[in-house]
Parts: structure tokens; C-alpha cells; sequence
């Protein structure tokens, strides 16, 4: 088992993670209609010739007529791969992916990436100086130094495009921005204060030099590397780079000697390499950025306990104050392509450090406290850098780069950009990051959920992950040596609460309350136990009932009802609930969407599909979505009469009745609920814009639209979330995936909470 921050996970999962079809974590997809013989010749040739003869006489067209302005190389040789070192270009290729999902999920941009087998800069230099046609900008990454630092000043001078190598200038910039807003609250100027920077490769040299342009004072900074105090003078281990920063022999030589006395620290070398006494012996208020990863210089708990006054940031994401480049690059990026840059300069750079510096000042939206667990968000010395998954970086650090660029000279394109950050928003989606607003919200109060499919590979994998990060306690109903053999062969060793109904110390207990609920339902005491001991879906759900568990999540392998109808037996409907419902949320790159009934009701009344429609507007406000309802038919507003359309017609009426505050409509056809031009068309409507909660008028059309969404469209599923049943039980699909199980059990104990 591997520990990083706060996620564990076995070598065979990472594995398969990666190996799974299809292979790696990036595809490519065509943008333009390829459907017919007449597509393929526009794309190709002959047609293709066109817009080649255009790029011919005017190279910039390219951005016109080409991928170039949104496409980014990666590009590394593979000598300095994260902290695993010279393993080459093949083997750094999972991280050189990994940095284009980054990209492609925060700000929408297209990766090739490209590792090249040499360790010769110079043909590093001509392989990128070759390719600059290819991209609008350029990712240098994992380089190690100090050939980093010639292969980028070099290609710099030679290249039209953007050349940035994340791993000198993205700490710098993000620590930088912690240090503006640190500088701020400890009341001390950044070009009075010392600075300690332990390391001297890549990214120590760019923050050095990066807090010289944020106005540190160039000898007030001393760097300390494996050797000691880089001093003028020394012999051992110096290089060019070393030299800019070296300071006077004054006889210093160790970390401890730096720091006393120092106002910052900031760590890009080894575990435990600072110790708490080396703290004490700072400044009054020091700023203490340990971000050496996994592990880092002085633990987050041991820096504040030997100084409660310092501002202590680290690598970690659980801690406070993460310093994660993921907060930098995407974004800088973002901006430079959109104003088709020629370089990212150090005005980009500070103009980027700085809206980060402003952005953490501001009032945090609820979504995002939601997404950190519910605890209060304010700038203070616990939180002076935006988290990285705050959407609204995107928002405010690429139009701040994009403006540093067309001012410092650098833009090919100037752009408006009141209407650029309405771009952006178009890009980012209304649909952010929605389940992990619920995950966040479990990890405050972890509840037990029971998985009746105790010995399920995909269950136990699911129940590490929850273990793992903290989002709920996980009982297991099946044989106690099946379960840990299962265990034993997948790596997992999160500590199983094993029951077996057939031998459970409750069983007489339960099969006396079972007894009790359907005794006048036809069951006798002996079918009572048979049941309990038979189905574990009944025992889950009496487990549940009887308070020995929170929530249940079943149904992977067995068929809907079979998983649902002992929980409906045993925990009935909630107080005022007269149907339980199903529906899923189907997540869009532009809109979130809630679809019901899909499960549960099959042909429901007028009054029952009021009540679905109430119940899912319910589950809709949950996700932090305000819900507009179309009830959907084949007909438009009485088009068509026939008892199927009057049934939704009648149904809305119903719903005015009983939830007049509601925004709903109907009967319409589906196009109409959700295309605004057709919605237009019905002015009277009292949807104004598209609907984002979808009742179907049956379970065959709700079951048929939801599994062609999901199939034919990039749409994110989750569910089927069920409402309505007495305590939280949720009904997984057969052959739903391992992170399908984390979610709905993520769901569940969020409705266990709230009850």
C-alpha cells in the first residue's frame, strides 16, 4: 500500500488504473463532421488543400484553420521525473499524460505529448525548435538541471510560441502568490525579509529569481544544497546558476546557520531535512514553505507546534495552505493561447502570482467551502493561496495573464476581455466538480454504510477508497474467510467489518422485528430467519432499520427490484412520501441534468408523477442546483390530445397545487424543455430557460433517453439516486465501476447526515 497525502493505493490498482482500455489517460477525438463521403473530402483532400494554400501565404492563419492555437506539446527527456530521477523518455510518458489530463480538465486545452530519447540539450533544443509549428506553446517538463535552465533560454530566443518549463517557474509563481499575501499579514516587507531556500536545482533557482521580481532583495536570499550555504568561494557542486545567488563567505555553512534569524523558509529538497529547533531560532512571524513531496522538510504539525506563529504552507492537499502547481500552469497557458503569445515573460508570470495573491483575499463562494468540507474559508494564515479546485482561478488568473501580454508586447491577438472571461465561464461548464462537493461533505462526518455484496471485488475496492479518505465506515455482510481472501489477493488491508447473517449474534433479534412488520403480510417466523439468513439485502436493510448501520448501497449483482423490494418491505417510505423514486444526474460539459423516473415506477398516475418531480426537485437542491421541471411528453401544451399527454398535463396542475414556488411546465416534448429557441416559441411557458430537471411520463421512456444520453454523449452518470425510502438506501446498476460504488455510497451517507 502507497500513502500520498492523504490517498492510498495499491501498486496493482495504479496499474490497472493505467492498463485498462483504452491504454494511458488521453485520446484523440475529430472536432468536424466525418459522417459522409462529402465530410471526408472537406477534411482531407481534396478540400484540405484550401486552407493549406491560406496558411501558405499568411503562417498565422494556422490558428484559424488548425488545432495550433489550443494545443500544447508536453515535452520532456525524461532525466528528472518527478521524484523518481533519470529513468528516461519511455518511462516518464504516464506523468507527461498526466500533465495533459491536468490541462485538458482545468482549462480545456489539447496535449500532444512528446518524450524525447536524448539527454543531449542541444538535440532536445532542435527536436522542440522543429516541432514549434505544431503548437502554440510549449511545456518543457522533467528536465533535470542544470540542463533545464540552457534548453529553455536557448528555445526561448529561438522560438515565435510560449516556452515554459513548469518545474522552475510553477512553484515559483504559486509560492510567490503565498508569499505576497503572507508578506501582508505578518506585516514585514518582502524586500526587508531573508529568505532561506533549501535546494539549488530547477525550481529553487526560478523561486529565487522569481521572488527578486516580486521585490525581494537579490542578497538578502540564501540557498542552501546538499553541500551547504552556496557561498562565493565555493568549489564543490557549484554551477553557473548557483553562482547568481551565491552569497559572501561570512563563514555560515548549514541550514541551521541560514536559518537563524531568517524571516522565510522555503523547502524544495528533502524529508526532515529542517528540525523544530532550526524553527525557533527564526524571525518573529517566519513564513515556512516545507514543499518537499510526499514528505516534507518539517511536517505541517511539527512546524506549527515549535512555532504557532509562523505561516506554514506545503505540498500536501491535507493541509492547510498547498502549494500545487496545478494552480499555475493550466491557467497560464489558457491565457498565453488565447492571445496567441510569443512568449510567457515575467510580466505574465507575476500578473499570474498576483491574481492568485488577489483571488485568496476575496469572500469564498459556498460551493467551494462546500467542496472543502463545510468549514469556514477566510484569508488568514491557514489560507492564503485559492484551492486548487476553486473554478474560479480559471476565471481570474488566465485574463490576468492574457492582459500582462498584450501590455508587455508579446500578444499576437488582442482580445476584449470583459468578453473573454464569458468565454471562459462557457468553458468551465455550470457543472463543477459535483461530486466531490457531496465526498467532501461525507469526510465531515463519516456514517457506516453496509454493502450487503461484501465479498464483490469492485465492493471491497470501493470500501478502501472510502476507508482511505474518510468518507464512511464500510460493514460487509458475507462469509468472513471469502471476504478476507478476496483481500488478501487484491492488496487491501483497510480494517473490514466482516457480518455473516448466517451467524450473526442479532439474527433472533432481527427476525424478531421482521416478524413484527410482515407478520400480517403473510410471514411466519421460520420464513422470517430463512430470509434473514438467505437475502442479504434484508439483512442489510434491517441492519439499517435497527440502527446498526447508517445507509446501505446494494445491486451490483443482482437485478433492481430484487436489491430494492427488502428495503421497501423492511424501511418503507419516508413520513409523507407516497412513492420512492429514481433518477439520475447527468452531468454535461454545459449543464447538469436530473432525470427521473427511471427505476422504480413504470407506468406512475398524474399524482405520482407530481410527487416524482417534487422528490427529485428535492435531490436537485441537494446538489446545490435550482430546479426549472419540464414534464415531458410527445406532445407541446395540449398539441396532441390523447390520455397519455393529459395525463402530464394533469400531473402539472397537481404541482402547482402542492409546490407553487416550484418552476415547472409541461406537457412538452423534450427538444422544447431544453433547446431556447424552441422554448421561445411558448412565450406563456412558465419555464423561462431550459429545464434542468427532466420527468419522463413512464420508466420505459425515462430508462430508454437516460442510456442513450450516457452512451452517445460525453455525459457523466451518477446514480440511480433513490428518494423517498425511510432511511438512505441506494440501488447500484450491474456493471457499474468502482468509483460509481465510492459516489453513491458518498451520496448515501450525506443523506444519512441530513437525517
Amino acid at each position: 500500500m502507497t500513502e500520498h497525502g492523504t490517498s492510498r493505493f495499491t501498486r496493482e490498482e495504479v496499474l490497472e488504473y493505467h492498463s485498462r482500455e483504452p491504454r494511458g489517460k488521453i485520446t484523440v477525438l475529430p472536432t468536424k463532421p466525418t459522417e459522409t463521403q462529402r465530410d471526408l473530402s472537406i477534411a482531407y483532400s481534396p478540400g484540405v488543400a484550401i486552407p493549406c494554400l491560406e496558411i501558405a501565404k499568411d503562417p498565422d492563419l494556422a490558428y484559424r484553420y488548425t488545432a495550433k492555437g489550443n494545443l500544447v506539446a508536453v515535452i520532456s527527456n525524461g532525466t528528472a521525473v518527478l521524484g523518481l530521477g533519470n529513468i528516461g523518455a519511455a518511462a516518464g510518458k504516464p506523468v507527461m499524460e498526466g500533465k495533459g489530463v491536468l490541462m485538458k480538465k482545468f482549462a480545456d486545452i489539447d496535449v500532444f505529448d512528446i518524450e524525447v530519447a536524448t539527454q543531449d540539450p542541444d538535440e532536445v533544443i532542435n527536436v522542440v525548435k522543429n516541432l514549434t509549428p505544431t503548437f502554440g506553446a510549449v511545456n518543457l517538463e522533467d528536465i533535470k538541471a542544470p540542463e533545464c535552465f540552457y534548453i529553455e533560454e536557448k528555445l526561448k530566443a529561438i522560438c515565435d510560441i510560449p516556452i515554459f518549463h513548469d518545474d522552475q517557474h510553477g512553484t515559483a509563481i504559486i509560492s510567490g502568490a503565498g508569499l505576497l499575501n503572507a508578506m501582508g499579514l505578518t506585516g514585514k516587507r518582502l524586500d526587508q525579509v531573508r529568505i532561506v531556500i533549501s535546494g539549488a536545482g530547477a525550481a529553487s533557482i526560478a523561486c529565487a529569481r522569481f521572488y527578486v521580481e516580486l521585490g525581494a532583495k537579490r542578497e538578502h536570499i540564501v540557498l542552501v544544497d546538499s553541500k551547504g550555504i552556496v557561498y562565493q568561494g565555493r568549489q564543490e557542486g557549484m554551477n553557473p546558476y548557483k553562482e547568481e545567488f551565491a552569497v559572501p563567505d561570512d563563514g555560515r555553512r548549514t541550514i541551521a546557520d541560514a536559518l537563524r534569524g531568517a524571516d522565510v523558509f522555503v523547502g524544495l529538497s528533502v524529508k526532515g531535512l529542517v528540525t523544530p529547533e532550526m524553527l525557533k531560532a527564526m524571525a518573529p512571524r517566519p513564513v515556512v514553505f516545507a514543499l518537499a513531496n510526499p514528505d516534507p522538510e518539517i511536517p505541517y504539525d511539527e512546524a506549527k507546534l515549535a512555532r504557532p506563529d509562523a505561516i506554514v504552507g506545503t505540498g500536501r492537499s491535507d493541509y492547510p495552505n498547498q502549494v500545487n502547481n496545478v494552480l499555475g500552469y493550466p491557467y497560464i497557458f489558457r491565457g498565453a493561447l488565447d492571445v496567441r503569445a510569443k512568449a510567457i515573460n515575467e510580466a505574465m508570470k507575476v500578473a499570474a502570482a498576483r491574481a492568485l495573491a488577489d483571488l485568496a483575499k476575496t469572500d469564498v463562494p459556498d460551493e467551494v467551502i462546500r467542496a472543502y468540507g463545510g468549514d469556514p474559508i477566510v484569508f488568514g494564515p491557514e489560507y492564503i493561496i485559492p484551492k486548487p479546485f476553486d473554478p474560479r482561478v480559471l476565471l481570474h488568473v488566465a485574463p490576468a495573464v492574457a492582459r500582462a501580454a498584450m501590455e508587455s508586447g508579446v500578444a499576437r491577438k488582442r482580445i476584449d476581455l470583459a468578453k473573454y472571461e464569458e468565454e471562459l465561464e462557457a468553458r468551465l461548464g455550470k457543472a463543477r466538480e459535483m461530486m466531490r462537493i457531496v465526498i467532501n461533505k461525507a469526510k465531515r462526518d463519516p456514517k457506516r454504510v453496509v454493502f450487503p455484496e461484501g465479498s464483490d471485488e469492485k465492493i471491497l475496492r470501493a470500501c478502501q477508497i472510502l476507508h482511505d479518505e474518510g468518507v464512511a465506515t464500510p460493514i460487509l455482510l458475507g462469509d468472513p474467510l471469502e471476504v478476507h481472501r478476496i483481500m488478501d489477493e487484491h492488496h487491501l488491508d483497510f480494517p473490514a467489518d466482516v457480518v455473516d447473517p448466517r451467524a450473526s449474534a442479532k439474527l433472533e433479534g432481527y427476525v424478531e422485528e421482521l416478524l413484527r412488520l410482515r407478520q400480517r403480510k403473510g410471514i411466519t417466523r421460520s420464513e422470517a430467519l430463512a430470509t434473514l439468513k438467505r437475502d442479504r439485502n434484508a439483512y442489510g436493510s434491517m441492519m439499517v432499520r435497527m440502527g446498526e448501520a447508517d445507509a446501505l448501497v446494494s445491486g451490483l449483482a443482482s437485478h433492481y427490484p430484487d436489491a430494492l423490494r427488502p428495503a421497501l418491505q423492511i424501511l418503507g417510505l419516508k413520513k409523507g412520501a407516497r412513492r420512492a423514486v429514481g433518477m439520475y444526474m447527468m452531468t454535461l460539459k454545459s449543464r447538469v441534468l436530473f432525470l427521473a423516473d427511471a427505476t422504480v415506477n413504470i407506468d406512475p398516475s398524474a399524482e405520482d408523477l407530481a410527487e416524482i418531480a417534487m422528490q427529485t426537485a428535492k435531490v436537485a437542491r441537494q446538489f446545490d442546483v435550482e430546479p426549472r421541471v419540464a414534464m415531458l411528453s410527445f406532445s407541446n401544451f395540449g398539441s396532441t390530445r390523447h390520455p397519455f399527454a393529459e395525463k402530464v398535463a394533469r400531473a402539472v396542475e397537481i404541482l402547482r397545487q402542492r409546490a407553487p414556488d416550484l418552476m415547472v411546465d409541461g406537457e412538452m416534448q423534450a427538444d422544447t424543455a431544453l433547446v431556447p429557441d424552441l422554448l421561445a416559441e411558448y412565450p406563456f411557458s412558465k419555464l423561462k430557460e431550459p429545464a434542468n430537471v427532466l420527468i419522463f411520463p413512464d420508466l420505459q421512456s425515462a430508462n430508454i433517453a437516460y442510456k442513450l444520453l450516457q452512451r452517445l454523449s460525453d455525459a457523466e452518470m451518477t446514480g440511480p439516486i433513490l428518494e423517498g425510502v425511510a432511511k438512505p438506501v441506494h440501488i447500484l446498476q450491474r456493471g457499474d465501476d468502482v468509483r460509481d460504488v465510492v459516489n453513491m455510497a458518498a451520496i448515501a451517507v450525506v443523506e444519512a447526515q441530513q437525517q
